[in-house]
């Protein structure tokens, strides 16, 4: 009997965290989203917005930048673009799946998704508001950091690869920061993305004397107990996969 009660336990604990598939309708668009809910339980729930590259996908997204298997505590979330920003570089006159560059950009379509699916999951699950993080690669990182620019009230920490802010989140309220880019990026060209450094350096008032270099990541402490992590890869434009467990780490250290 002890044995049985434990297997549908077990069952019962599965059934429960799951990935779900679900649907927005965000002004008159239906919008698609996949939350992973957390297998390890935990009385307030985190929460990892991951936000893809240009001409990607939340499924794609979800096997090449897979936060749920290594946060296991967090619901994570893979969202999906659509198509309507111009992909500059490839996809010009995006046609392909992607987000909004700037702040009220398409009438701030995606930051509106963003909300709704936020605000879903606070009536769904006990999330902690002091614990939401966001992930995003390419045209994603761009998003993130429209969204720092935007709803940093919302959000604890980001990750930005392969694309930065620049001067769209100058000023903005510090936050923890992640900025990961490759050298030989041939999307978003290295030097390009180097100049953001200094932008987030100001908005979290980094002090150069705490730098700790290890590897091609150097750690920073910056105002408001904020941290910026700068990831200097020699590498293009694909997401660090053997990074994840240190962005993990990084997440939770940080809490609004």
């Amino acid at each position: 009997m002890k044995k049985i009660l434990v297997l549908l336990s077990v069952f019962t604990f599965s059934f429960f965290f799951a990935q779900i598939s679900k649907t927005y309708d965000i002004k008159g668009v239906t919008r698609k989203a996949m939350v992973f809910e957390p297998s390890l339980k935990s009385v307030k729930i985190p929460v990892v917005f991951v936000f893809h590259g240009h001409g990607g996908n939340a499924t794609f997204a979800s096997k090449k930048i897979d936060f749920q298997n290594y946060y296991k505590e967090a619901i994570v979330v893979f969202m999906e673009g659509i198509p309507g920003t111009s992909g500059y570089v490839v996809d010009k006159k995006g046609l392909l799946n992607g987000w909004q560059m700037f702040p009220n950009d398409h009438g701030n379509r995606d930051v509106l998704f963003f909300d709704e699916v936020l605000k879903d999951l606070e009536k769904n699950y006990p999330v902690d508001p002091n614990r939401i993080y966001l992930v995003g690669h390419s045209n994603g990182a761009r998003f993130a950091n429209v969204l720092w620019a935007e709803r940093s009230d919302r959000i604890a920490a980001i990750c930005s690869v392969a694309a930065q802010g620049g001067n769209m989140i100058r000023g903005a309220k510090p936050l923890s920061v992640w900025m990961s880019m490759g050298e030989n990026d041939p999307l978003v060209p290295y030097q390009m993305q180097k100049k953001s450094i200094e932008i987030v350096q100001e908005n979290l008032k980094t002090d150069p004397e705490t730098a700790v270099t290890k590897g091609d990541k150097t750690f920073y402490k910056g105002s408001n107990q904020t941290e910026l992590v700068v990831e200097i890869r020699n590498a293009g434009h694909e997401f660090p996969h053997e990074s994840i467990p240190e962005m993990v780490d990084f997440f939770r250290r940080q809490h609004r």
